[in-house]
């Protein structure tokens, strides 16, 4: 089909003003079912180029060079076998003729095809085409329909139902209109602009003028062209607060989406409001009230603000007083919680907490503190950190959540424990404490920075994941309510980022050790007669940190993923069940880097053979030590020479945990290694050389083994 005869496609539904945090979801999947529906249908379109448009009263898609019509529709429908269709006199049964009529085809016309069970009756047709914009009304219905609109809402009396009541419907393929109804609205060629600058319809005489168009009825409907928009806005309004603005792309976003005309105005509040924690404010601009807040030099707020109007307006000045207005009620009431907090010392909202429920069959929030604080206090000690400040930390960490701040604003936990913790003068590092266990609070967020942040992080989360699981809650496919798979891997990020040298696996024993007998027990599987058996408290216990250990390991497979670790390089230190992540972190690095050597294919193959050997063999099939006067003069006697002049080497390093230097060294021993499986035969009659060699083997699959097994890795 020649180029003349495709034309752009402009599909645009009016609406009332969208969801602004589905705005661009709703969009991209409205733009992606048109594609769809055009490539299901064969029409030819240029839809790797297609543009995604939208704006808080509109969802549309421009898809340039889309074919007039189909090409033609061949089918082709299997029929009867030959035994079935035509008689003994070859004469065609009625299942044939039926077949024929069916198919609105003459029986003579039947084509015949063999396939594994023979020979059997196609009828094969040719349709032409359907003309595009035929198709174009069906085509934007499905896609409407498969939006991902959880509520969809009805107005009037009709039955149709969508996210918003639509308005208007512009359907052009080129500068024709595409004849069509939807949602009872027939398309045309009339958009509307700005609801106040351009109230009046918009003509569009065409698919490719259509953006220009809105641009000159003050409607920018490239999202990406809004958002370059709010942030040029913005910069050009905090210059006249001398401060810098804080935009986040999240907030970017929202603010684009209300808007189709963004316009800035730089605004003000009263200077006593600073005396509030800043947090506090900045949630109550951001979250509320979609402004942007400004930040001074040094990073502290200051007075000004920045809101985002979506008019260009005569009288700057009566927005600005609109949005000073209503920010100020809003930062009394910040104002009034944070007095009213500060009357109350942190330490005395502990009791408060007896009573607010953690878990049914885990206890109050207090009960989860306590087992919290005695896992800080062990940590603590093994780490050589103050275990007082710990401990006090824990007894503190959830005491915010009573709070009025937190009530209103529960984001703010633990920043509010900081900032009270710090009020009633509690040490510097268990105020800091309060706030950094959260961390990591999303993906891509650091780990807490100090060592009793750190502390409290990992004994919280050891705690919430081992209660969980204990009573039976832990993620099930998609279905992750107590955040375990995050929790899991904020445990692991601040052992390995945090460099803690610990136990994990004793530490999960000693969570699940400080729950009760009856959260052990609620989560025991019953059995087939319904009920559950009795508790063997310590075998559930063992079966318990196994699977958390798995768990939490499964975690950081994804984790060195994102950094570029071969899942190969990561199996083989997982392989070794190392207790320690911090450990575990040290020996995956060297894994990677020794993947990198020239010998790492040669080793890992040999290393594997020696695997199999050994494993072929059978337990005690080799020598307990390797006896020098056995050994046959050349590669065994050369192999037995390097392996213990490595061994040497290697122990002090490995002790110090330095892997990198150990498999360094290790990777010397690729060529005596080869010339012994060239030139040695492991698996001879003689039962004591047989023991000897496999006792060398074995030694030296050790030795490797000390860092991780490395025949997990891709070999030669």
């Amino acid at each position: 089909m020649s180029t003349a005869t495709k034309k752009s496609l402009l599909i645009e539904l009016g609406t009332e003003e969208l969801p602004p945090k589905a705005l661009d979801e709703l969009a991209a999947a409205f733009a992606n079912g048109i594609a769809e529906g055009l490539k299901k249908r064969g029409v030819e379109a240029d839809a790797a180029n297609a543009k995604t448009y939208c704006s808080p009263r509109r969802l549309a898609v421009m898809i340039p060079a889309v074919a007039a019509e189909q090409p033609s529709q061949k089918s082709e429908v299997l029929g009867p076998y030959l035994n079935i269709g035509l008689d003994a006199n070859g004469a065609p049964t009625p299942a044939l003729q039926g077949f024929a009529a069916k198919n609105g085809i003459a029986v003579e016309q039947l084509q015949r095809i063999t396939d594994a069970k023979g020979e059997r009756f196609v009828a094969r047709s040719e349709k032409p085409g359907r003309p595009t914009p035929e198709l174009i009304p069906e085509i934007v219905a499905e896609a409407l329909k498969a939006l991902p609109i959880p509520k969809p809402m009805r107005w009037g009396d009709h039955d149709y139902a969508f996210v918003r009541p639509a308005h208007w419907l512009v359907m052009l393929h080129g500068s024709d209109i595409v004849d069509g109804e939807i949602f009872g609205l027939k398309s045309g060629r009339s958009s509307r602009g700005h609801r106040f600058h351009h109230p009046q319809p918009v003509h569009v005489a065409d698919a490719d003028s259509w953006l220009d168009a809105l641009r000159a009825a003050k409607v920018l409907a490239d999202p990406a062209a809004r958002r370059a928009r709010v942030r040029d806005e913005i910069a050009r309004a905090a210059k006249e607060t001398g401060g810098a603005p804080r935009l986040s792309a999240a907030l970017c976003d929202e603010i684009a989406n209300l808007t189709e005309w963004p316009v800035a105005i730089a605004c003000a509040f009263e200077r006593e409001f600073l005396g509030v924690p800043q947090e506090a404010l900045v949630m109550t601009m951001e979250t509320n009230q979609k402004f942007v807040p400004v930040f001074d030099a040094s990073g502290k707020l200051t007075e000004h603000f920045i809101g985002v109007a979506n008019i260009e307006s005569k009288d700057p000045a009566e927005i600005r007083k609109g949005y000073e207005r209503v920010i100020r009620p809003r930062f009394a009431d910040a104002k009034f919680f944070w007095d009213e907090d500060l009357k109350t010392p942190l330490a005395a909202q502990q009791d408060g907490l007896k009573s607010v429920t953690y878990q049914q069959s885990l206890g109050s929030v207090w009960d989860k503190c306590v087992r919290v604080a005695e896992l800080a206090r062990v940590i603590a000690n093994r780490l050589g950190i103050d275990a007082g400040l710990a401990t006090r930390a824990a007894a503190l960490s959830k005491c915010d959540l009573l709070t009025r701040m937190v009530g209103e604003f529960p984001e703010l936990q633990g920043v509010m424990g900081r900032y009270y913790a710090i009020a009633n003068r509690e040490h510097a590092e268990v105020a800091a404490a309060l706030d950094e266990f959260y961390a990591p609070r999303f993906a891509g967020d650091t780990i807490a920075q100090g060592k009793v942040g750190q502390i409290l992080a990992v004994a919280e989360r050891l705690d919430t994941l081992a209660g969980i699981f204990a009573v039976g809650l832990k993620p099930s496919g998609n279905k992750d309510p107590f955040a375990l798979r995050r929790a899991a891997l904020g445990l692991a990020r601040t052992l390995i980022e945090g460099g803690l040298a610990l136990d994990l696996k004793a530490l999960l024993v000693e969570a699940l050790q400080l729950l009760p007998e009856t959260a052990l027990a609620a989560g025991l599987p019953k059995g087939k007669d319904g009920k559950q058996p009795a508790l063997d408290a310590g075998a559930r216990r063992e079966a318990l940190a196994a699977e958390l250990y798995d768990f939490i390991l499964d975690r950081l497979r994804g984790y060195y993923a994102d950094q570029g670790v071969a899942v190969e390089a990561f199996e083989a230190v997982r392989a070794l069940a190392s207790a320690d992540l911090s450990d575990f972190d040290q020996r995956l690095k060297a894994v990677v880097e020794f993947s990198r050597l020239p010998q790492a294919q040669a080793l890992a193959a040999a290393n594997k053979r020696i695997g199999n050997i050994l494993r072929q063999a059978g337990e005690g099939a080799a020598a307990k030590s390797v006896d020098p006067a056995l050994l046959d003069a050349g590669a065994e006697a050369e192999l037995y020479a390097a392996v213990e002049a490595t061994a040497k080497t290697v122990a002090p390093l490995a002790a110090q945990r330095r892997y990198v230097d150990t498999l360094r060294e290790l990777a010397g021993l690729r060529e005596p290694v080869d010339r012994f499986f060239d030139g040695v035969m492991v698996m001879v009659d003689d039962a004591a050389r047989r023991g000897n060699r496999l006792a060398l083997l074995t030694r030296l699959r050790r030795m490797f083994l000390d860092v991780a097994d490395i025949s997990l890795l891709p070999a030669a």
